[in-house]
């Protein structure tokens, strides 16, 4: 497939092309294209395998998504597998499926292409200090690993496996259906050789065969400064390893932040909450506040109200492509004063009748009231 033309251009759709458009766009090149349509002609043929391939890949929800973020290699790496701990089987393409449509009939071949492992993946929660500033962190996850005593081959010591005489190493089993275009080949994966186009006669005692094993290992991930809750790291390489050799699948890192007693997040700033006296408020004062980055000190106006927001700049959260980071946004909360000495009541009684506000009469305590009533 030319590397300049993408899965859409092949089909004649937009990306935003619907399933029934995408079968539409298929059906018709389908039968322009097809082998028996064209006496045979090997050009007509590689372009009717490459719009197979576009459309087998579009019109799966998970595959296309996989393709629109990371492309062709993307979209195969996908199959087969789950979550760490899960079902690890054969990983196919189906690009082996038309290796074996177009291979000449009594001579199958096992694909050349090495099975890819199934991609897995965690979970990790982070603290808000570690998603603002970026950290390293180590992940032990329980995955299948290549068996180190058969180096993955399956095969005891001084014995190899040998082709598969059910699918005669092709990996798979071709059938002859009928469908609206004509007689169509499909292949399934091979039951005898779990696709793989091989069987091993002296299996390996430690993977029995499997040429992996399931091993808790250590994975180390970089947070990148500035991640938010809900962003997904893919770690190449890291994923499962596949049956009897070939390449491990990526491992998908999930992060979520763990909630902060004191900062609040939205987008790249960050909130929070100062408490200050009437006194404060009211004459204004330098107030020093304990932020993600150390102690730092903000100047709070004569005459604050509750509510009025100050802010801290660069103090945020940074931008993940780069730039300044956001800010710190101070609310401040007036706290009205309780179970006040007699001075400072006194005090405030005099400020109010300088500034001729009303307020309650003196209450001079039950146990006063109480003597008064009884003399």
């Amino acid at each position: 497939m030319a590397a300049t033309e993408d899965y859409y251009s092949l089909l004649g759709v937009s990306k935003a092309a619907s399933e029934d458009e995408l079968k539409r766009a298929y059906r018709q090149l389908a039968r322009e294209l097809h082998p028996d349509a064209n006496g045979g002609d090997p050009v007509a043929e590689a372009r009717f395998k490459e719009v197979t391939i576009a459309y087998e890949t579009l019109r799966d929800p998970e595959r296309r998504r996989r393709y629109d973020m990371f492309g062709p290699d993307g979209a195969r790496g996908s199959g087969g597998g789950g979550a760490a701990g899960g079902d690890f089987g054969f990983v196919g393409g189906i690009g082996d499926l038309f290796d074996a449509f177009f291979t000449q009939a009594g001579g199958g071949r096992a694909s050349s292409r090495a099975h890819q492992g199934a991609d897995a993946e965690t979970v990790v929660d982070l603290s808000l200090h570690e998603a603002v500033f970026g950290a390293r962190r180590a992940i032990e996850i329980r995955l299948p690993v290549t068996c180190a005593t058969c180096a993955g081959s399956g095969a005891t010591a001084g014995t190899t496996a040998t082709t598969c005489s059910q699918c005669r190493g092709a990996g798979q089993i071709q059938r002859v259906r009928q469908s609206i275009l004509g007689q169509m080949v499909t292949a399934t994966a091979c039951t005898r050789c779990a696709g793989t186009g091989e069987v091993v006669s002296s299996p390996c005692a430690k993977c029995r065969g499997e040429g992996r094993i399931n091993e808790v290992r250590s994975v180390t991930v970089d947070v990148p400064a500035g991640v938010d809750e809900g962003a997904t790291l893919r770690v190449s390489g890291a994923g499962a390893a596949p049956l009897r050799g070939g390449p491990p699948g990526d491992l998908y890192v999930h992060l979520r932040v763990t909630p902060h007693e004191r900062f609040e997040r939205s987008g790249n700033d960050l909130a929070t909450v100062a408490h200050i006296s009437v006194a404060q408020a009211a004459l204004g004062t330098d107030l020093e506040l304990e932020t993600l980055d150390g102690p730092s000190t903000v100047t709070i106006p004569a005459g604050s109200q509750t509510g009025r927001v100050l802010k801290i700049a660069g103090h945020g959260v940074p931008r993940l492509r780069g730039g300044r980071r956001g800010d710190l946004l101070v609310q401040l909360f007036v706290d009205t004063p309780v179970e006040l000495t007699k001075e400072e009541d006194e005090l405030l009684r005099r400020l109010a009748d300088l500034r001729g506000e009303p307020v309650a009469a003196h209450d001079p305590g039950l146990f006063a009231r109480i003597r008064s009533a009884l003399s």
